[in-house]
């Protein structure tokens, strides 16, 4: 993990983003890519175009890079390598082709939880980026001062679909040097025997080498509820799970569970592309 993008409108929640990023870039000497969008539209910004466009354009930018010069003189980001990109695209896009353009290895969001997801990330836009980006994406609800993850859940349905998925995880818990805790949630809809759902994970975990893991079969009436209450009981700091990219959600995080979760739960959710 060398380098991490940071979506900011400059919010709150964009800045809890931005203090979990500082801590991992100190831990891990990696760069910050803290990137903020414009949703102008494209001819506003032409230099063809008329001339009583461009000035909105520019002191928007102008307006941004203020904002850039106040934020990086916070002191949590004393000693980290921040790179500042101001960007006139629409938020998924943007954040898609500067993944792909500084080469990044996490995406960091911010939340502000139950009441959804706020300010620049909005809808469609946050769901698109979990949903389909190639790059693990971290979404934080709250301030962390100590971002200590020690017990971290991997909730799955565990099929064959999923290994992908679940091998990143492992690698996201070997660099936080977290225990993985393998979660299934049996409901009333989706119930499997305790005897199956245990055979579907230690096939998981025999692809792998990993072994600092725990196995666990969870009972609820659904799964988003599960997951969370789950997480509860054993105090984890961290929630992952998969996303099916262009197709959706996989068999598991049908329809909205996955948005939900990150929405509903206190913690920090990751999602990993299957």
């Amino acid at each position: 993990m060398k380098k991490i993008l940071v979506p900011t409108d400059f919010s709150t929640q964009a800045e809890n983003a931005l203090k979990v990023a500082a801590q991992l870039a100190k831990t891990y000497s990696a760069e910050i890519y803290l990137l903020h969008l414009i949703e102008i539209p494209l001819h506003e910004v032409d230099a063809m175009s008329s001339h009583s466009d461009l000035p909105e354009a520019m002191f928007f930018m102008k307006l941004a890079h203020k904002k850039f010069e106040n934020l990086l003189n916070k002191d949590y980001l004393k000693d980290v390598k921040v790179h500042e990109t101001v960007d006139f695209n629409e938020i998924f896009k943007g954040v898609f082709h500067n993944c792909i353009k500084h080469g990044i290895d996490l995406i960091i969001m911010g939340s502000n939880g139950v009441s959804g997801l706020k300010e620049m990330l909005i809808g469609s836009n946050t769901e698109k980026i979990v949903r389909t980006s190639n790059i693990p994406v971290l979404v934080v609800k709250k301030e962390h001062e100590t971002f200590n993850v020690k017990n971290f859940v991997f909730a799955s349905d565990f099929k064959d679909e999923s290994k992908t998925a679940y091998h990143r995880a492992i690698g996201f818990a070997k660099i936080l040097d977290a225990k993985l805790h393998l979660l299934t949630v049996n409901t009333p809809n989706k119930f499997m025997t305790s005897e199956y759902a245990k055979k579907r994970m230690i096939e998981f975990a025999n692809s792998s080498n990993f072994s600092n893991y725990t196995m666990n079969i969870y009972n609820d009436m659904t799964i988003e509820k599960g997951i969370m209450n789950f997480s509860e009981s054993i105090q984890a700091e961290l929630i992952g799970m998969s996303t099916h990219g262009r197709q959706g959600i996989s068999h598991f995080f049908n329809g909205s569970i996955s948005e939900d979760l990150v929405n509903h739960a206190k913690r920090p959710v990751v999602t990993f592309k299957i």
